[in-house]
């Protein structure tokens, strides 16, 4: 009985517990403060002593907050449901499509998609019924003890059996061959595409590790010291634009701060709007700038062809242009820094086969929404890792169109600017690159942009970037094979430029994720692996997020999202590559203006001499006439989500987990696209 006292030692502390303060206003807002640790014997046997029971009550009382904590969680899911629902509604009794300006052959593609969406709902039931039939089969072989309806023409069968036997013999024979074929060619090419993702990750990687990058050969004094013996060379710089109320101030504002000798700098507002009172706007803002002694001119075409090539060129072609040796352009929603010219410009300093110096591009709206937040990952990649590779190891990449700076000479070289397709910045670039002209990227010098804050148009800036290299592959592959660059290089530009990563991505990514994985479902025979559904697409999202580490959140969704813009990459790829209507359309990118949201008034000079309405009452129109907002219906879209969500449905059937759910939240992906819930809404 020695030993009885040392048992029940904790008898004699009844305040080892834990004392625990509780503070509730009501259920939703509570507080708990604990004031002493806990400890171990706490938890042990029986609570006897008073301290213990009343920390007991004070934890129950805990634990049912914390449940009706969890319980509001789940309650709010249906809210949440009823608000998308009610968004969809919305959408349906809008009746806003986008099939009122579609091209015949784009909807005779899709049509396609259609039929095979019907006969996939039909094959579903049918399937279901062969279920629960005892047609219990894993995918890809057949359940053994039912092959004899297939092998056994005496065998009884009923109506059911001997049809379903059927369509089982037809897929073996003739649909899972051919769609088998398709799909290992699909295979092929992703492999390749991805090795070639690999590679230049890998480059990057080494650019980084050996901190390469462009150094100019001579550094520019301080303009305010008073040293002129810099190299400050006559420099152009053009901003074309076309309806670009909302943020012609912002470019113009910033081009005109640009740190430059006055005496060596010319801008040139190249306005194409077909709005008289946007003109009128532009034309105010240049005259108080000019006013200012800024060396600016406002010009606007009469006969406004060749959408913004047409522009440049026009532009290219004033008397006064042979005074300048280099030529800078931003687009109406990129504000450079002032420094811009000084940190590019010094790189063409005894560099005379240099012709571009490229900036990147930095988005003043990221974060904005979704939708801009997939983008930035999208273009981080293109800017950091493709564009910058390319730029320090071939000394070749695409132009971007705006945010460069180009000699003069290396343009005139390689002639001018042409009308020929939507893409006139690659198409430069491709035709100065065969005429042996150098660029260079600078990673580290960047110039802010607007992004897509809507899905339509987001939807129709890719049409126009992924049809307008198909239809210069068409134009310039003759020049590529005669032309006088080494072998190499021609296999570059044909094989990888051209070929991989503009026609073989969009046609994988559409193709295998979009068509034949669904097919394979119904088809059951023919298969696709579960490395190509899940592992190497996660693996590729995964070196495509690594530019924008604070992106890595997003990741399957970017995945899921890439996914769902292949069916606009495709159709402007096949529209591109077989001169379809829809090649030659150029939509302006609608801008939203957000680092522009002065008020206009204060920022327009009452003009005298000015003919025409006043400017200040056009103004204030505007701001009582606020655009209208609403969104559309992606019927292409969702006949592709309801596909895969019937497909996802079968695959069930067959316990193809992986199969299931990237079919689920692909279809997901596509319904919510297809209803138009990311990203803004569309202002008209």
């Amino acid at each position: 009985m020695a030993a009885a006292p040392s048992l029940f030692w904790w008898r004699k502390e009844t305040h080892r517990g834990t004392p625990v303060v509780v503070k509730m206003e009501n259920p939703n807002n509570w507080s708990m403060v604990e004031l002493e640790g806990p400890s171990e014997d706490d938890f042990l046997n029986d609570g006897v002593s008073k301290g213990r029971n009343k920390n007991a009550k004070q934890l129950t009382w805990v634990l049912l907050l914390k449940a009706h904590r969890a319980a509001g969680c789940i309650t709010s899911i249906a809210p949440a449901t009823f608000f998308l629902a009610s968004a969809v509604r919305r959408r349906l009794s809008a009746g806003r499509t986008d099939s009122e300006k579609a091209v015949k052959t784009s909807t005779r593609f899709y049509s396609c998609i259609k039929v095979f969406l019907w006969v996939s709902i039909l094959l579903l039931g049918f399937e279901l019924a062969a279920y629960y039939k005892g047609w219990d089969f894993g995918a890809p072989d057949l359940h053994l003890q039912y092959l004899y309806t297939l092998t056994n023409p005496f065998s009884v069968k009923g109506f059911f059996d001997s049809i379903y036997s059927r369509w089982v013999l037809i897929r073996v024979e003739y649909l899972a061959p051919p769609l088998q074929f398709l799909a290992n060619a699909c295979i092929y090419l992703f492999l390749i595409q991805s090795l070639d993702r690999l590679v230049l990750c890998l480059g990057c990687f080494w650019i980084r590790f050996k901190k390469i990058k462009p150094v100019p050969k001579q550094t520019l004094p301080d303009l305010e010291s008073g040293d002129k013996d810099g190299f400050f060379p006559m420099v152009l710089v053009q901003i074309p634009m076309c309806n670009e109320k909302e943020v012609y101030q912002q470019s113009i504002g910033a081009v005109c701060s640009l740190n430059w000798p006055k005496s060596k700098i010319l801008i040139q507002v190249l306005d194409d709007s077909d709005d008289p009172i946007t003109q009128l706007l532009i034309e105010d803002e240049v005259r108080k700038w000019k006013n200012d002694g800024v060396n600016i001119v406002y010009r606007h075409r009469v006969i406004r062809t060749g959408y913004k090539a047409g522009n440049l060129k026009s532009a290219m072609s004033c008397s006064y242009v042979k005074d300048y040796e280099f030529v800078a352009i931003f687009d109406a929603d990129f504000q450079p820094n002032p420094d811009f010219l000084r940190k590019t410009v010094p790189h063409f300093k005894d560099n005379e086969e240099l012709g571009l110096v490229q900036a990147r591009w930095s988005f003043v709206n990221r974060d904005e929404n979704l939708l801009t937040r997939l983008q930035h990952v999208n273009l981080a990649f293109h800017f950091e890792v493709e564009q910058q590779v390319n730029g320090i190891f071939l000394n070749f990449f695409g132009f971007n169109g705006t945010a460069g700076v180009w000699r003069i000479k290396a343009l005139e070289d390689s002639g001018g600017w042409l009308e020929r397709t939507t893409v006139e910045d690659m198409d430069i670039a491709v035709r100065a690159h065969l005429h042996g002209w150098k660029m260079i990227f600078l990673n580290d010098v960047e110039c802010q942009c607007e992004l897509p804050e809507s899905y339509e148009a987001y939807r129709k800036q890719q049409h126009r970037w992924h049809s307008g290299p198909m239809q210069l592959f068409r134009l310039c592959l003759p020049d590529i094979i005669k032309s006088k660059i080494s072998i190499w290089k021609k296999a570059n530009m044909i094989f990888l430029f051209f070929l991989l990563r503009k026609l073989i991505l969009p046609f994988y990514s559409f193709t295998l994720f979009c068509i034949i994985l669904p097919m394979t479902m119904f088809v059951p025979e023919a298969t696709l692996p579960a490395w190509v559904v899940c592992y190497i697409p996660a693996t590729m999202s995964f070196l495509n997020i690594l530019p924008s580490p604070k992106s890595f959140p997003f990741l399957v969704p970017y995945l899921l999202f890439e996914n769902t813009m292949s069916v606009t990459k495709f159709n402007a790829m096949i529209s591109g590559l077989f001169q379809l209507g829809s090649a030659y359309e150029w939509v302006v990118t609608k801008k939203s203006g957000r680092s522009s949201e002065g008020d206009l008034v204060s920022l327009i000079e009452p003009k005298e001499t000015q003919q025409g309405p006043d400017p200040e009452k056009q103004v204030e129109q505007i701001k009582q006439k606020k655009p209208k907002k609403h969104n559309r219906i992606y019927t292409k879209e969702l006949m592709l989500a309801f596909l895969l969500l019937t497909a996802s449905a079968r695959s069930l059937l067959s316990a193809q987990g992986i199969h299931f759910y990237f079919l689920l939240f692909q279809g997901l992906s596509f319904l919510l696209v297809g209803f138009d819930l990311i990203g803004e809404q569309i202002a008209t």
